[in-house]
């Protein structure tokens, strides 16, 4: 299997080569790609250093399947081209809410790559695929009516600046030195931002916006879901607050059985002090953690949940590797 990663340089690129590096997948060439300005450069894999070769002048007809974890722009000008020679697994929004390209998690719907048109699979949002992994089996026993979620996003979702200032920015805050925002509309440090992404005419960001037409698109059209996303001083990982109403009855003993029977997840959930996932814990691992399930009481069949993941893991680098090894199983990349 002869691979390429698009934007090979950045947060999710370099993370998808080390999920690669975990991983099984047998990769006989693997091809770094990047701009111009990063050409050339040397990146180990697997004991080789392997040199970036510029995405201007790529030849995408060498590989099988493309990673573009390089953003939307990238993806609007290059996926498309890549895709009449290879697979493309994109991870940018570009293509998400495209009818004609699937939105996958492989474990909640690898049955939407029947559907494939344009040799181009999407990947979610990171905040997107942690609770739709989470919300999967619970939906298919229960039937899910309405979600409300507020999540505690980490910096790294918006990329190595944003994490590069926030130790910055602290750094000043504790200096007693004036802060300066660069890539965030206020401080961030020791404070919390009620804003990720663009604001739409309706007051919702556009990362609102995306956990819930990427959850429809995903599970079901008839889920009604509203968000609240929060930016934290937190360097990796995403936490959820997730309420659920359904439609059928359920016991938590059910609940907690069903999250710890389905893949990628696992329920840590004691009613003890630290019986509980967080961020820190969550850096670097695999799985989708669940965490204070409970009743509400306030509702009829409703339930609250906590869910945390590794967003550059779970949320990118690992979902699009596991799409790749989903094509090979199912041999969709010689069709």
């Amino acid at each position: 299997m002869d691979i390429a990663i698009v934007g090979a340089t950045g947060n999710v690129g370099r993370k998808t080569l080390e999920v690669l590096e975990k991983k099984e997948l047998t990769v006989d060439n693997l091809y770094l790609v990047a701009s111009s300005k990063s050409a050339g450069k040397k990146i180990n894999f697997k004991g080789k250093d392997l040199e970036v070769f510029d995405l201007e002048n790529f030849d995408f007809s060498k590989v099988k399947i493309a990673f573009f974890a390089a953003g939307g722009k990238i993806s609007e000008k290059f996926a498309e081209k890549a895709a009449k020679n290879c697979f493309v697994i994109d991870n940018s929004s570009f293509y998400r809410m495209d009818s004609n390209v699937p939105l996958i998690v492989p474990q909640v719907n690898s049955n939407h790559l029947n559907n494939i048109k344009k040799n181009i699979i999407a990947n979610p949002n990171c905040s997107t695929a942690q609770l739709v992994i989470a919300l999967k089996p619970l939906h298919d026993e229960f039937i899910i009516k309405r979600i409300v979620v507020s999540t505690y996003q980490s910096v790294s979702g918006g990329g190595k600046a944003p994490m590069d200032e926030l130790i910055e920015q602290t750094k000043s805050v504790l200096d007693g030195k004036k802060v300066e925002s660069k890539n965030f509309t206020k401080q961030i440090a020791f404070n919390a931002i009620p804003h990720i992404d663009v604001f739409s005419d309706d007051g919702y960001t556009k990362e609102e916006l995306k956990m819930t037409y990427e959850t429809k698109k995903i599970l079901g059209e008839k889920i009604d879901l509203t968000a609240t996303c929060v930016r934290l001083p937190i360097s990796v990982s995403h936490s959820e607050s997730v309420n659920i109403q359904f439609e059928k009855s359920f016991t938590l003993e059910k609940v907690r059985d069903l999250l710890n029977s389905f893949e990628g997840c696992k329920v840590i959930d004691e009613r003890t002090d630290g019986g509980y996932s967080t961020p820190l814990e969550a850096e670097g691992k695999n799985e989708t953690f669940i965490s204070r399930i409970r009743e509400d009481k306030t509702i009829n069949n409703g339930l609250n949940l906590w869910i945390v993941s590794d967003n550059l893991l779970r949320g990118a680098a690992l979902n699009a590797v596991e799409i790749a090894e989903t094509l090979i199983k199912n041999n969709f990349y010689g069709k």
